[in-house]
């Protein structure tokens, strides 16, 4: 298998559509040609991670965060970053980073805290915009069918728990021919009236090329007749973090007993809540204070996240329990999440998670 084969497969789990501007996801080290013999998964591409997949002969790693976030001017070895490019290119080993497109995915990094912490009716914390298309086309009614189940397999009208979703309308089309046509119904120079079916269907952004191609291998006209343009309803099922409720409702101190357990983490720092009881629950993976006011705004009793400051606390205002569980512990089980995807697609692989604790800060 090459790199490339690889990064396709990521490409249809987690579109790049789902990466961030600010981010840096896809191939960073590497030569998208070069054969992959061993895919190493972690949190993070450290040094010692990097000594592990040599010493496996791993000559991909996969890694949550980029090793490369911002533009690197020279590679001298000064930094750990350059320390890492520069020798897993003398390795000829090749990185590749997901960050939030996992993110923002559906069943990403936010999915699995969820899971863990037994959340349901669960929603995007924050919605990515332009993630919806509607595609409109006019179709000879007995094609109609053919077309829409081509649309359909190519992924329009899947939306959050739905498939196959569309609306029909039928109607009369007309046209006529120049002497340069070859209309699939009537003749050149004939003007034509046919009972049509106009087909409409919503679909995530990223599969724009998949649905244009369904759209034109199935649709039987020499001109296909359709429109297609972007929407700005908000989708919930794409975005940054999670809302969801508890099964049972509990009280603050239990909840913090029971996080600390899950995510096995040295301790959880938390501010004043003046409710009692905790059961509309808001979650972000790693540095999660900017969507403070959006779990505050759909009503969430609690905001499970990371990395949050001094002040910030005082913005919940005691509406809301703030739950710092750090940066690391709140995405450390995004590489089993990575390493189940790939063993599942590629189940004769040479796929392992790294024994490489990348956790760069400690308690006492």
């Amino acid at each position: 298998m090459l790199v490339q084969e690889l990064l396709d497969i990521f490409d249809e789990w987690a579109p790049s559509a789902y990466s961030e501007d600010f981010d840096n996801t896809g191939l960073l080290v590497g030569n998208p040609n070069d054969k992959c013999n061993g895919i190493l998964i972690s949190l993070d591409t450290t040094e010692e991670v990097l000594e592990e997949a040599i010493k496996t002969k791993f000559n991909v790693i996969v890694s949550f965060h980029p090793i490369i976030f911002s533009e690197l001017k020279k590679i001298n070895g000064e930094t750990y970053v350059e320390r890492i490019v520069s020798k897993a290119l003398k390795n000829n080993i090749s990185i590749i980073a997901l960050h939030t497109r996992l993110d923002n995915h559906p069943e990403g990094v936010n999915y699995e805290i969820c899971k863990r912490i037994g959340l349901y009716k669960t929603e995007a914390l924050i919605p990515k915009k332009n993630t919806l298309k509607k595609l409109v086309v006019y179709v000879p009614k007995n094609k109609a069918e053919k077309v829409l189940k081509a649309l359909h397999k190519a992924g329009a009208g899947n939306l959050e728990n739905y498939t196959e979703c569309s609306f029909l309308l039928e109607g009369k089309g007309q046209f006529t021919g120049n002497m340069e046509s070859d209309p699939h119904i009537g003749r050149k120079l004939e003007k034509v009236s046919v009972d049509e079916v106009q087909i409409n269907v919503v679909f995530e952004s990223y599969l724009t090329g998949k649905v244009q191609k369904a759209l034109f291998e199935s649709h039987p006209y020499e001109t296909v007749a359709y429109e297609m343009y972007g929407l700005l309803n908000s989708y919930n099922n794409v975005g940054m973090g999670k809302i969801g409720f508890l099964k049972n409702e509990t009280n603050r101190i239990d909840f913090l007993k029971n996080l600390k357990k899950i995510f096995n983490t040295g301790h959880i720092r938390y501010n004043n809540y003046k409710g009692e009881k905790l059961n509309k629950i808001a979650v972000l993976g790693g540095s999660g204070s900017f969507a403070i006011d959006q779990a505050k705004k759909k009503g969430a009793d609690a905001f499970i996240t990371a990395d949050l400051k001094y002040h910030q606390f005082f913005q919940a205002d005691g509406e809301i329990l703030l739950i710092d569980i750090g940066h690391y512990e709140s995405e450390q089980y995004t590489k089993n999440l990575i390493f189940d995807y790939l063993t599942k697609k590629l189940p004769n692989f040479a796929i392992a998670l790294s024994k490489t604790k990348t956790n760069p800060v400690n308690y006492i």
